[in-house]
């Protein structure tokens, strides 16, 4: 058991370091567009919530 812990550990470890890894620039900027995207979609779906539940309110 201690040895299958043991290899697995050693996998994990030759498996990331073979990853690329963003600089600290590119995560800022990576960052940056999740926020503004998620703003832009959260106001519009608020904007749209809020017109369609006016226009149930006018018919009911």
């Amino acid at each position: 058991m201690i040895q299958k812990i043991s290899k697995f550990l050693k996998d994990v470890n030759i498996e990331m370091s073979k990853v690329s890894w963003p600089s600290r620039n590119e995560l800022k900027g990576q960052t940056i567009i999740v926020i503004f995207v998620s703003l832009f979609f959260a106001i519009f779906i608020f904007a749209i919530d809020h017109i369609l539940s006016r226009l149930i309110s006018l018919i009911y």
